[in-house]
């Protein structure tokens, strides 16, 4: 086999010329395949290209029968071939025939041929085809060949990429152009928008493939292994006396991966085979994402996602102040696979009209980073990624939950009359803002703002919120790379309580672990992590962390009030402990500073099923309670918030759910508890209606969500609907929400959705 950096650089060169010619695109795949098939010494070469359903269509080939061409497909799972997609691997066989996973098709004419390498063809994380050579004789693939071949595949993904397996014959020479796409998605944050596609992943130009020099690009691969080592070694660089020992082990294994000699050999060797410093790495990128498809192990998929995030340290540090992504500041939508809340933060000031995430929930930190920011969401794109190409045009319908690629002229002037009605209904929201959210016969609620960030509230007057009803202390921590400081705290959490300017604000303490996992804290490995060690259980375990955000909350307070409210609690004891150590702290800082909040008032969250049966016991001792809907609804009923085919299944606006939290009200009524609600479904105006029907006077929610449910409720004449919801609860007829929709338009009740 001809394997010589001279060789394959020519290989490469003299495939992209291919493409490039004029002529009809199956006579150009006939030249690709005769090439590879002459440059490594295979009797036979084949490309196969993935289609709809997963179906792998033989597009072209060198050695099997023409005729097989567009005739031969193999599902999935099928054959030899589909092995390849299937395990995202290269697969080499020393006589194929005698493998199991072989299936003969009798129209390729492939009786004589034995040995068998399959290469998949990656593009965006997923397999969008494979590349297989055969010979004559049994023998073994070497190491080097299955390099080559790896390489070959790496170039012919941004060849193949556009071709449509069923119209090869498409007459004018030219590559196919990108048609118009709709996909679906689910709304992390309302809104429209519009703009050419910016790609958040580094992206390595195809003319960038190879090395001009392979000493140079070896020094420059060194250079950036030793700045993403430095960079990792100063993220652990933390507190760690107030962590323990286990979160600290687990970020270890982060630091060895990056220590790994094996990756980092491996990176070494695409480099000696003529790839770019940039172009090695990306190929094991591509490699970590296959296998992430493929990979349902829990632990297993952790360290991919995070030898991936090393592969795009390393391209961002390979490419400087050109490996990130240009922001236009007119129009640009953010595309991504995924992002933490630290990363989407970077992009706060650059004027986004969109973002796109493949992989996210709507209670994920990313989401909610996105509807402080106001930007139009969508989330849950299977295949986002693999559909866009930088600087596509692109409609977010993010009131819908589809987005348009490559839009044509009817869609374009659709959105802009979507726009303007749009822009109709926001200035009737921001009429309301100054009046009160009260009923028709009296009833006042008030309607608080859910914040994380400094930027939320911004929104606070914009919005005319009452307050801040939940404010997710943990996103400072989230977004940084080290633990943030006793002064960092307080600085922060003064800025909040200024910028409220006297509204009241609730501070949630630290809800970490679970699906917030810190950049400098990593969790051990749990087969449940909702219900493992997170929350209240991790802050009374971490009493130093804990201890330290309390100090800072009173600090930060001086005299003015303060209330806390503790998340996740189970059983009343957690919460008293919790509570004592408040009340330490608060003496503890009146003795060294002479000041203590003119009121403190200590509240808790109901997140758990189990803390609904012990409210006697909190009698006298908390203030108020919070209904959390977002764990609350996924322990209710069994349906992880995370897991796209079952978060939306289970409606908190359904007789057993509303018949829970109706119990919930009477027994804080009798115990003299304040009785509120937040999370993303006290958002939506038709929960809200529900809540409202139940007894709930404070409401937090999004800023965007305040008009419509403002509106719902100046709309509302309490002492006329009441007994009809609850006539509806007891004995609810058919599908419930569509009874219950029913009833708002009998009562003239307005609500956002339909």
């Amino acid at each position: 086999m001809v394997y010589n950096l001279p060789a394959t650089r020519l290989l490469m060169n003299r495939l992209r010329q291919i493409m490039a010619e004029d002529g009809e695109t199956r006579s150009r795949l006939d030249n690709v395949v005769r090439l590879i098939a002459s440059t490594m010494v295979a009797d036979v070469c084949s490309i196969y290209l993935r289609h709809r359903g997963g179906t792998l269509v033989l597009i072209a080939t060198e050695g099997l029968k023409p005729e097989a061409v567009g005739n031969t497909r193999l599902g999935p799972n099928e054959g030899l071939v589909g092995f390849v997609a299937r395990r995202a691997e290269p697969i080499a066989i020393q006589d194929a025939p005698r493998h199991p996973a072989f299936s003969y098709r009798p129209e390729t004419g492939e009786d004589p041929f034995h040995a068998f390498l399959g290469v998949p063809i990656l593009r965006g994380g997923r397999v969008i085809g494979v590349l297989t050579v055969q010979n004559r004789t049994e023998r073994l693939y070497g190491d080097e060949e299955i390099d080559s071949l790896q390489t070959i595949a790496m170039v012919l993904a941004e060849i193949v990429d556009r071709i449509d397996p069923e119209h090869l014959d498409n007459g004018d020479g030219q590559r196919r152009a990108r048609n118009p796409a709709s996909l679906k998605g689910r709304v992390f944050c309302e809104g429209l928008g519009y703009g050419r596609a910016v790609l958040h992943d580094p992206v390595v130009p195809a003319a960038k493939f190879f090395a001009g020099d392979q000493e140079i690009e070896i020094a420059r691969l060194n250079r950036a292994l030793v700045d993403l080592k430095a960079a990792i070694d100063r993220m652990m660089a933390i507190d760690g006396a107030a962590l323990g020992e286990d979160p600290r082990d687990v970020m270890e294994t982060y630091r060895l991966l990056a220590h790994d000699q094996s990756w980092a050999e491996k990176l070494h060797e695409g480099v000696r085979s003529g790839l770019s410093a940039e172009a090695s790495v990306d190929r094991a990128r591509r490699e970590h994402r296959a296998r992430l498809q493929s990979a349902r192990d829990l632990y297993l998929r952790e360290r991919l996602h995070d030898l991936e995030d090393l592969d795009n340290r390393l391209l961002r540090i390979l490419g400087g102040d050109e490996g990130k992504p240009e922001i236009s500041e007119e129009r640009s939508v953010l595309v991504a696979r995924r992002l933490g809340p630290a990363e989407l933060l970077e992009y706060a000031n650059a004027g986004l009209r969109g973002i796109l995430l493949e992989e996210a929930a709507a209670s994920s930190h990313a989401a909610i980073v996105a509807r402080a920011m106001g930007i139009p969401t969508l989330g849950g794109i299977e295949g986002l990624t693999t559909r866009i190409d930088q600087g596509d045009w692109l409609i977010v319908d993010a009131e819908q939950g589809t987005l348009h690629v490559r839009p044509d002229n009817s869609l374009y002037d659709a959105y802009k009359a979507r726009v303007a009605l749009r822009s109709e209904r926001q200035a009737a929201y921001a009429a309301l803002r100054d009046k009160p959210a009260r009923t028709k016969d009296g009833r006042t609620i008030k309607l608080m703002l859910n914040a994380g960030l400094e930027l939320d509230l911004d929104m606070l007057a914009p919005a005319g919120a009452d307050g801040v009803g939940l404010f997710r202390t943990e996103f400072q921590f989230l977004v940084s790379e080290s633990l943030p400081s006793l002064d960092d705290q307080i600085t922060l959490y003064r800025h909040v309580l200024d910028k409220a300017a006297g509204k009241p604000v609730i501070f949630r303490t630290l809800d970490l672990g679970g699906d917030k996992v810190l950049p400098a804290l990593n969790q051990q490995r749990e087969e449940n992590p909702a219900l493992g060690w997170r929350s209240i259980r991790f802050a009374l375990d971490h009493k130093g962390l804990f201890r330290r955000q309390l100090r800072a909350l009173i600090r930060a307070a001086g005299s003015d009030p303060l209330t806390v409210m503790f998340p996740m609690v189970t059983v009343p004891a957690e919460f008293d402990e919790a509570r004592d150590l408040l009340l330490a702290e608060m003496d503890w800082s009146a003795e060294r500073t002479g000041k203590r909040p003119a009121k403190l008032e200590i509240g808790v969250m109901l997140e758990t099923p189990a803390l609904a049966y012990s409210l006697k016991e909190l009698a006298g001792r908390a203030e108020f309670l919070s209904v959390g809907t977002n764990d609350l609804m996924q322990f209710f009923y069994a349906a992880d918030r995370m897991t796209p085919h079952v978060s939306d299944r289970y409606d908190l606006v359904f007789p057993s759910a509303l018949r829970f939290l109706k119990q919930v009200a009477e027994d804080c009524a009798v115990n003299g508890i304040r009785l509120s609600a937040c999370g993303e479904a006290t958002g939506s105006s038709l929960s809200a209606l529900c809540f409202v029907a139940l007894g709930f006077t404070n409401l937090s929610m999004s800023a965007g969500s305040i008009g419509p449910v403002k509106r719902m409720i100046r709309s509302l004449d309490m002492t006329a609907f009441q007994p009809d919801f609850m006539a509806a609860l007891e004995k609810p007829n058919g599908s419930f929400r569509n009874h219950l929709l029913g009833l708002a338009a009998e009562h003239g009740i307005e609500l956002a959705e339909g």
